[in-house]
């Protein structure tokens, strides 16, 4: 079985409102309020889906292109910035085109029960839970099959996401490696070299996600109002026309709305997703190649 296959498998098992002026917390209040506890998962199926799919696909595109770039060329094993940026785009363009109508779908749940005031939803009948099929089969007789590709323009200008992150993890882990390496064969092991840990992988993890999110929010935003079908976010004309839009209606804040449990979501997702990919990689090339441990 290829090393492609093992990361997207080991990226896959390594398991990620904003029209509303409310911090984390009112939100929270307010969906329990109107839903209970089990609210707070709208739409959980779906996004662990997702996320399975994202990571398996974004892990095998990576990997697949990485192995390529380095069987074309000799020299160093590690790959350069540049090298680096060149496989997250062919990865995050790839993933995105695959995984788009399953975050249609994740976000078209997560919000449908959100479209009145915690009011008007307590005295009105209760809004149905759909599960993935039949949101799937909402949006098909709503908007057609078009709609599972909502949001593709950002979402396609966000593969700058997963680029800064990997491009700041890789840099960061050679920059660590040559460092201890260099202390280890200083002390007088000469040909040592440097193994980082599981620590380690968390937390570049969690710092290149934190880099990577913090740059890209605003597309994030964006991307997920369209794909919500909000009515007012189906106009823009393009991204830039949906920030520009947004800082004229709600200022600079509405650009960042969220950003910190998204911050704090995706980068301890993040942290893990790195520290459990790499275990759970040895552990299955070990488990389907035993020869290679003997």
């Amino acid at each position: 079985m290829s090393d492609s296959l093992i990361h997207s498998m080991a990226g896959a098992a390594g398991v990620e409102t904003k029209h509303e002026h409310k911090t984390t917390y009112q939100a929270v209040v307010d969906i329990i309020k109107r839903e209970g506890v089990l609210g707070l998962y709208s739409g959980l199926n779906s996004s662990l889906l997702g996320i399975a799919i994202t990571n398996g696909a974004y892990y095998y595109f990576y990997e697949r292109s990485r192995g390529i770039i380095l069987a074309s060329r000799k020299g160093s094993k590690a790959l350069s910035t540049l090298e680096s940026m060149l496989a997250g785009v062919i990865a995050g363009s790839a993933t995105t085109l695959i995984s788009n109508p399953i975050w249609v779908v994740q976000t078209s749940q997560a919000t449908r029960t959100m479209e009145g005031s915690p009011d008007v939803a307590r005295e009105g009948p209760a809004i149905k839970k759909l599960s993935i099929v039949e949101t799937v089969q909402h949006i098909m007789r709503k908007d057609g099959i078009q709609a599972f590709w909502r949001g593709i323009g950002p979402a396609l200008v966000l593969v700058i996401n997963p680029v800064l992150q990997y491009t700041v993890f890789e840099q960061l882990k050679n920059f660590l490696i040559r460092t201890r390496t260099a202390k280890l064969r200083a002390s007088g092991a000469t040909t040592a070299v440097a193994v980082l840990s599981d620590w380690d992988f968390f937390f570049l993890g969690a710092l290149s996600k934190l880099i990577a999110t913090s740059s890209t929010y605003p597309y994030i935003v964006v991307k997920s109002r369209l794909q919500a079908g909000h009515a007012r976010a189906l106009k823009y004309k393009s991204t830039l026309d949906g920030i520009l839009t947004i800082l004229r209606e709600e200022g600079v804040e509405g650009l960042y709305r969220g950003v910190g449990s998204k911050l704090l979501q995706s980068v301890l997702t993040a942290a893990i997703l790195f520290a459990c990919q790499r275990r759970i990689y040895e552990i299955t090339k070990a488990a389907l190649n035993p020869a290679l441990v003997k």
